[in-house]
């Protein structure tokens, strides 16, 4: 097959998105279909040898390479705001090819705020297949496009084996004696790192003084200024670190030394990072309401809140007693977690089958799962 995705975002910029159609363009690539990526991101990347061919231009040269490529099925990816995106659905539903759209972020659950992708671009009236990343993503989505709208659910998805593989050697950890508290992502006012900075403030109030406490907050973006000027502010340079943006690698290596891992947002649609930490064995603390609950139950993969304090009381709970902490990290440990890549890769092939279906198209025979 010829497989094209559409994304506003894409590497080098990291992101769910951006981590999520890198990899299933990898595992389609290995499976021997043709994968392409069409975005409007800049930057440049040596294309892997199982790499999808990045196509990265303006709208309008975006629209005729789709229109030349003869592709099989358009699998468009967007987040609350993706004007290209968005144009190439509707370019690629007119030519008649199959298109699927997946939803990466909680779209606002406001009508006044949906009503515009919803109804005002009259997308729920195209033959699309639609899907989220979540169950709590798909609610919101299902709002915005109507009754009558099939919304689907393809998560993301982890490779557990190189999650929970340890490099050659001893890890030299610089955090020796230390209870590591660590977030990993892009640092926006969105994913809330200054609220998780606050809560552990108030976490190392409640530890015994004692107890050698670090929180790691890597990652780039806007807030990491902000970030850095309340660390000196608020007396915490000793013991909160901000190294940045880190690696693939380095973010590993960091988890694998890790022992308790937050994920602050309020509207988290899924949380990559959350589920790698989860798979390398970390117990994992994030809110109710997110995407991560369908990946952590309360008091078996870690620790489920409803507010900014009861994150604090939570963190503060598994740096105080190590029995909870090595009992949730066996767990996570030994039981790996269900979003892998052969089950995402499987929703996606239902997908595309759905989107050839609504198209009037034969559909395709897909033999991704000879990648997982």
């Amino acid at each position: 097959m010829r497989i094209v995705h559409v994304t506003d975002v894409y590497l080098p910029r990291l992101g769910g998105i951006e981590t999520h159609v890198s990899g299933l363009a990898a595992h389609q690539g290995r499976a021997g279909h043709e994968v392409h990526v069409l975005t409007r991101a800049r930057g440049t990347a040596p294309r892997a040898a199982d790499g999808p061919f990045v196509h990265r231009a303006g709208r309008a040269a975006l629209r005729e390479v789709l229109r030349a490529g003869r592709f099989d099925v358009v699998h468009v990816h967007v987040s609350v705001f993706s004007p290209m995106a968005m144009s190439l659905t509707a370019a690629a539903c007119a030519q008649g090819i199959p298109v699927a759209v997946t939803a990466h972020s909680m779209w606002p659950d406001s009508p006044a705020l949906v009503q515009p992708a919803g109804t005002g671009l009259r997308l729920a009236r195209r033959p699309v297949a639609w899907s989220a990343v979540s169950q709590v993503a798909a609610g919101p989505l299902r709002r915005a496009l109507g009754t009558g709208v099939l919304v689907d659910v393809v998560p993301n998805a982890v490779d557990v084996a190189w999650w929970r593989a340890r490099p050659d050697g001893v890890l030299s950890s610089p955090y020796a004696g230390e209870v590591v508290v660590t977030s990993l992502g892009r640092l926006a006012a969105r994913k809330r790192p200054l609220a998780l900075l606050r809560a552990l403030r108030t976490v190392r109030e409640l530890v015994e003084p004692e107890v050698q406490l670090r929180l790691v907050l890597a990652g780039e973006g806007r807030q990491l200024p902000r970030l850095r000027r309340a660390v000196a502010a608020w007396g915490m340079t000793d013991w909160v670190d901000l190294p940045g943006r880190l690696s693939r690698e380095q973010s590993r290596e960091l988890l694998q030394r890790s022992h308790v891992y937050v994920a602050p947002a309020d509207l988290e649609s899924f949380g990559i990072a959350a589920l790698e930490a989860r798979t390398v064995g970390l117990p994992v603390v994030a809110k109710a309401g997110s995407g991560v609950r369908e990946y952590v139950d309360h008091g078996t993969e870690g620790l489920l809140v409803g507010s900014d304090h009861e994150m604090a009381l939570a963190v503060a709970a598994l740096v105080r007693d190590p029995a909870l902490r090595t009992r949730i990290a066996a767990h996570n440990a030994s039981v790996p977690p269900a979003t892998t890549w052969p089950f995402a890769v499987d929703r996606t092939e239902q997908l595309y089958r759905r989107a050839a279906a609504l198209a009037g198209r034969q559909q395709p025979v897909l033999a991704m799962d000879a990648a997982s």
